[in-house]
């Protein structure tokens, strides 16, 4: 069901979805044709719900096979339909949503299933794969992407160092690699890229889109249960860019590669079509951070805006 023009000019709200997600069953963030992705099955459960297409915007896209341990979206919805969400129920809207949602994605989450042809004995391998936390309306200049002030990343690898033999799960969640990383030099070379920085060298470019980010934390400190957790924060990541980092830093540690060599990488960015990726499994987006909802339309315009050196 699409909008008559006289729909289009209803009076509107703004919703904010506050949600999580397993990457491992998706091809990404974004709704692609013949694929089955998070963007597609959160806007098919809203459809169902509200029986009209809805769009939504995103914090942050994250490629096949990245987590989300927090993810952001905004769309836009007839004032009317918000209101009529609880129905004869006592529910403010933001409750009948979150409440409406958990059927809706076990629904679209089974069409999922039946569309990758997952068997009848593993029924149920999709659901809960997206988990909604928070439902609420936003002011109208809220922008998932724009108004956020930054983002943060988790990226968990196992080296060599476990001797007593690490846990089978860590295949689902970590990037294995087998020598012994030195996690200080890889902390040392890190630093050099601290800052505001054209990042050619370690993302892929979007047509129309600088390169420049403002990267403001990247540290690996080894857990209790001997993963190497690295996390990583900026302004706002290109394509590729976290995986790319990860990845360059693990070479160094490794020995392959010294920190000169990577400072020559930020100092004379260049695309490199042979770069090393880390997998995505290891990756999960942590974290979006947003100012006041009175900063939202300055910080919007500033984050449109192209960034220079």
């Amino acid at each position: 069901m699409t909008e008559t023009p006289e729909q289009l000019y209803e009076p509107r709200v703004r919703v904010r979805l506050d949600f999580a997600y397993d990457g491992g069953p998706f091809a990404g963030w974004a709704k692609q044709p013949g694929l089955i992705t998070v963007q597609g099955v959160l806007e098919e459960a809203l459809a169902l719900i509200f029986r009209r297409p809805i769009y939504t915007t995103v914090a942050g896209r994250t490629d096949a096979g990245v987590h989300a341990l927090h993810q952001v979206v905004h769309f836009d919805l007839a004032k009317d339909a918000w209101e009529q969400l609880p129905g004869r129920s006592q529910d403010a809207p933001e409750s009948a949503l979150r409440r409406k949602l958990r059927g809706a994605l076990s629904r679209a989450l089974a069409d999922a299933e039946a569309e990758l042809g997952i068997p009848s004995r593993l029924q149920g391998y999709m659901q809960r794969a997206i988990t909604v936390s928070s439902c609420q309306e936003a002011p109208a200049d809220f922008d998932a992407r724009f108004s956020a002030l930054e983002r943060s990343y988790r990226y968990l690898l196992e080296d060599g160092q476990e001797e007593k033999g690490s846990s089978p799960l860590n295949r689902q969640i970590a990037w294995q690699i087998n020598p012994v990383l030195d996690i200080d030099l890889m902390n040392r070379a890190a630093q050099n890229l601290m800052g505001l920085n054209d990042f050619l060298s370690f993302c892929k470019p979007r047509e129309g889109s600088t390169t420049i980010r403002e990267l403001r934390e990247l540290r690996f400190e080894r857990r209790r249960d001997g993963l190497i957790e690295a996390n990583i924060k900026a302004d706002a990541f290109c394509h590729n860019m976290v995986r790319t980092l990860i990845a360059s830093l693990v070479t160094v540690g490794e020995g392959k590669k010294d920190e000169a060599w990577l400072i020559s990488r930020i100092e004379e960015p260049v695309r490199d079509s042979q770069v090393r990726l880390a997998a995505p499994r290891g990756l999960a987006l942590a974290t979006i951070t947003y100012p006041e909802a009175s900063g939202y339309a300055a910080q919007s315009e500033k984050a449109r805006n192209l960034r220079t050196l």
